[in-house]
């Protein structure tokens, strides 16, 4: 049994243990922080060169998608309605939403992992999106912590899971969807 288990270890990566662990909550503080370390256990196995980077890479992508739309679709227009949410905070975390997308199609359109510029193109796909995900935690979710009532959090993580989830199910990460969140942002795909 153990070597099985290091089997799937070694095949899926650390990714596998943020999606497969209790999803009994519904705030969506820890719903959010829970995608944000998703993505950063993706970001690590698509470094890693024994592991399915190609995967990894799509699983990424569609929770990129799926996370963003989901967040600016059901999370991000309740914290405007709170006052001591900063506006131009929210207006920031869509702007760099934007760029992220950027940088993930750029690596999905330069070819195979380790590839020609694909690891260059990874590098570039983790700052934009580490560099999200540490601004927002600091501002919006802080923010969504003191100012948002457990209820309304729990009311907005539901709704969040369920865009979230819908969204998932149409394998948003593909390249030409990508492209057409992209251009729906007024952005071009850069190619």
């Amino acid at each position: 049994m153990s070597d099985a288990h290091s089997e799937r270890e070694r095949r899926h990566g650390a990714a596998e243990d943020h999606a497969t662990e209790d999803r009994s909550t519904d705030d969506v503080v820890e719903l959010i922080l829970r995608d944000h370390r998703t993505m950063e256990d993706l970001f690590r196995e698509m470094r890693n060169v024994e592991a399915d980077r190609a995967a990894a890479l799509r699983r990424l992508a569609d929770l990129l998608i799926a996370h963003a739309e989901a967040e600016e679709a059901e999370v991000y227009p309740a914290l405007r309605r709170y006052r001591k949410v900063d506006e131009e905070d929210v207006e920031h975390s869509v702007e760099e939403h934007a760029e992220g997308n950027e940088a993930l199609l750029a690596l999905l359109e330069a070819g195979p992992p380790g590839g020609e510029g694909w690891d260059e193109k990874l590098e570039g796909l983790v700052q934009a999106v580490a560099h999200h995900l540490d601004e927002e935690e600091r501002s919006l979710v802080n923010d969504a912590r003191l100012y948002v009532g457990a209820e309304r959090r729990r009311e907005l993580g539901r709704a969040f899971a369920r865009a979230r989830r819908d969204r998932l199910a149409s394998a948003p990460g593909r390249p030409e969807n990508v492209r057409r969140v992209l251009a729906d942002t007024g952005r071009s795909s850069g190619s």
